[in-house]
């Protein structure tokens, strides 16, 4: 199985990815052609720039004759306008309503059109943006994709500002950025001819950020809303690196998030942000290559969350209601392991498997019910087998029977034990007995 594998270690922009494309084999054309069916009044400048040392791939958005800024030169060349010429209107007046945001600082964010003195430029709405992509001379495919991340988009915006996605306005500036990132997102990804893009945790930056609402954290509201159930963290870097049309991307494109995977490498690309930190190579990268055959055919690969705590003074009856709630709640797994602490105490490594998105909500219910001051956590990836269930009926009743299965082949099977458990206890009949029959009943249908 061809796959990409993202790699966001300073962030994720919509230019970012768009250079990305082009460095790991996406013909400049494609993206080119689609800039044009969009027929949006844009054009896309494409060159070679060094980032910390790293060659890679820029793209630009040039609208109506102009390429935007990066945030801080925009900000600084408004302010300094301002003090100039206080009386007069900056040309570049309308991009303060677009809500540029992020490494690529063009105006791409959406945000609720909001009337303020000397306002120029008007809104698109998500539903004249539908239907300038769908008039697109694209993929079917590919309209479907970039309008779901248009979408993605607007429902967060409409979250933040608390309104509906239909009254968003996607500021006319902003508006025809986000469509070119968006779309030949879309396109690209689509011409890349891979099955599956997976994305590295995300480093979304820190500090704050200037827009037309003010003063903001980093990463943005619209950006956090996003990366919900996505893996992030921030560096040292104290500027804002994932812009929420980034973001939008990841959500909508990538399968999954997890660590570098098995993989034959065929060829990778980088795509450059505008900026170029010292010491930090502001670029994303893509590796395309072929799945390692023995994982990607036979199992299926998940992240999930391992939290564990070292407990040596808790209570034993405690411990076991405390592995009944943690299952009840949402564990996929927990168990305990008895290890010697320090000062020679004997002690249980309590271990829970569990959903990334359940695991503050577990780790709050381990520090409640237990004695310890300190839980770890951690990433792993787990490859499963594919799994279905199955009725049988024994002479007591219907059973369960999970089924675990490679490649289409059945490689193990099993007797659900709370079927086994409860038959057993309404007719007196041994466990093991209950068991052993539904599996042979199990058999006996496959024969």
């Amino acid at each position: 199985m061809r796959i990409a594998y993202l790699e966001c270690f300073s962030g994720m922009s919509g230019d970012m990815f768009l250079g990305a494309l082009v460095d790991a084999g996406v013909p400049a054309r494609v993206l080119e052609e689609t800039v044009a069916a969009l027929d949006v009044g844009a054009r896309l400048e494409i060159s070679r720039v060094v980032r910390s040392g790293i060659s890679a791939t820029k793209v630009d958005v040039w609208v109506d004759g102009e390429k935007d800024m990066p945030r801080e030169e925009f900000w600084a060349e408004r302010d300094q306008h301002a003090h100039s010429h206080p009386h007069s209107h900056d040309h570049h007046e309308h991009r303060e309503h677009s809500h540029s945001h992020g490494e690529s600082s063009r105006a791409e964010v959406p945000a609720p059109h909001v009337h303020e003195p000397h306002e120029h430029s008007h809104g698109r709405g998500l539903t004249e943006i539908r239907e300038i992509i769908g008039k697109a001379g694209i993929s079917e495919t590919a309209k479907k994709t970039a309008i779901a991340i248009f979408e993605a988009l607007g429902a967060a915006e409409a979250k933040i500002h608390a309104t509906s996605v239909e009254k968003v306005h996607f500021h006319e500036v902003g508006a025809v950025d986000a469509m070119v990132d968006i779309v030949c997102a879309a396109v690209g990804a689509e011409a890349l001819g891979v099955e599956e893009i997976i994305c590295s945790p995300l480093n979304v930056g820190g500090g704050t950020v200037k827009c037309a609402h003010g003063t903001l954290p980093v990463p943005a509201p619209a950006t956090v809303e996003l990366l919900k159930d996505a893996p992030v963290y921030s560096s040292r870097l104290q500027v804002e690196l994932v812009t929420p049309t980034g973001a939008a991307i990841v959500k909508t494109l990538a399968r999954r998030f997890a660590s570098f995977p098995a993989m034959k490498i065929e060829k990778s690309g980088y795509g450059a942000g505008s900026r170029d930190f010292p010491g930090h190579a502001n670029v994303v990268r893509l590796t395309i290559g072929e799945a390692a055959s023995t994982l990607a055919a036979k199992t299926s690969t998940e992240t999930l969350t391992v939290l564990e705590a070292n407990l040596d003074d808790l209570n034993p009856q405690v411990f076991g209601y405390v592995m009944d709630r943690l299952l009840a709640e949402g564990a996929l797994d927990a168990f305990g392991m008895p290890v010697q602490m320090k000062k020679n105490r004997p002690g249980t490594l309590l271990t829970v498997l569990c959903k990334p998105e359940d695991a503050s909500r577990l780790t709050q219910l381990i520090f409640t019910e237990t004695t310890t001051l300190g839980v770890r956590r951690r990433e792993e990836v787990r490859q499963t087998l594919a799994r279905r269930w199955e009725n049988v009926r024994t002479q007591w009743g219907e059973v369960r029977i999970k089924i675990a299965s490679m490649n289409g082949t059945v490689t193990n099977y099993a007797p659900e034990f709370e079927d086994c458990r409860r038959i057993a206890a309404e007719h007196h009949v041994p466990l093991k007995t209950v068991m052993q029959e539904a599996a042979r009943a199990y058999l006996g249908e496959k024969g």
